[in-house]
């Protein structure tokens, strides 16, 4: 495993990371769980992603109670929560000071932890700017003077044509925030919820795949499966069979060689899956110029920026 700064700070993740998206409190318990963590930490993952909202706040006790049981020394893990969706209640979602301070110490008591390290919070130890606003230089310009500057950005980024708008955001304007404020990129669902692993080349959705759980969006596997997508994913087969790699080792190696991505956050069911997506990292080196340009020939995926294009730079606000 390798080790990056998380943004511009000291604090070093691992390169691939284990998200409890839709897995803790859906599909796995607290034995699963530990099964899954340990295997993570085996092959030197030390950053760990949850949310209020993961299970109605369940992914964040099976992590929390897992960790525990596993007697793992708090300091030698990175753990981040999200705060935002936190419940029903008016008072329970968004932004608000009441629920940012009694959303964060409900999520320690479910995590049983006195902190985390990266949250949407100045009273975390650092904090992530977790936004689908592109426009985030003023917020960094003004807290620049006198708070903490948001060290990371989680967003959604894979090699799939599913996201090319979003990779328009990460390539360009973002670009700002790299350079003036250290941002760091910590991406997430690198495989498109399965459909980069090939799993759904056929159209067909496998009865244990994501796209099959009931709570998953159902609109967003129709637009996931579509011929165009599916010709894609197929076209980068024969660039991973020449690698010697699986599809999903090149899809996550993609993400992870962005000179700004800090760490790539992974998600497995089975401790088999971890060790296939965990051998990504070797996979990095594959990734030469040429290579780049095949895989780019396939998915088109480069952003072409408008005429009016203006980055959204802090001395602008």
């Amino acid at each position: 495993m390798q080790y990056k700064n998380l943004g511009r700070s000291g604090l070093k993740v691992s390169q691939l990371s284990y998200g409890a998206w839709v897995t803790f409190g859906n599909q796995l318990d607290v034995k699963e769980a530990k099964s899954i963590l340990q295997c993570c930490r085996d092959n030197g993952v030390n950053f760990f992603d949850n949310a209020e909202v993961y299970a109605n706040g369940r992914a964040e006790e099976i992590m929390g109670q897992a960790i525990k049981e596993l007697g793992w020394k708090r300091s030698d893990i990175v753990v981040s929560t999200k705060i935002f969706w936190g419940g029903p209640g008016p008072n329970d979602k968004g932004l608000s000071r009441k629920h940012i301070i009694e959303g964060t110490k409900n999520s320690l008591k479910r995590l049983d932890m006195d902190y985390v390290d990266v949250d949407l919070l100045p009273s975390a130890r650092y904090w992530d700017a977790d936004r689908g606003d592109y426009q985030l230089s003023g917020t960094f310009y003004f807290c620049s003077f006198s708070l903490s500057v948001p060290l990371c950005e989680d967003f959604v980024m894979d090699i799939s044509p599913l996201i090319v708008s979003g990779i328009f955001f990460v390539e360009s304007e973002y670009l700002p925030l790299y350079t003036n404020y250290g941002i760091g990129l910590t991406t997430w669902s690198p495989l498109a919820s399965g459909v980069l692993t090939g799993k759904y080349n056929s159209g067909n959705i496998p009865p244990d795949s994501r796209f099959a759980l009931e709570i998953w969006d159902k609109n967003l596997a129709s637009r996931s499966l579509v011929d165009d997508v599916l010709k894609k994913v197929n076209g980068l087969k024969p660039i991973a069979d020449e690698l010697g790699v699986p599809l999903s080792q090149l899809a996550i190696a993609w993400c992870a060689s962005n000179p700004n991505v800090s760490s790539v956050i992974t998600g497995a069911t089975k401790e088999a899956q971890i060790q296939e997506n965990m051998k990504a990292i070797n996979v990095i080196p594959l990734l030469t110029p040429a290579v780049m340009e095949k895989i780019e020939a396939v998915v088109q995926s480069k952003p072409k920026r408008p005429d009016s294009y203006r980055p959204q730079l802090a001395e602008n606000i």
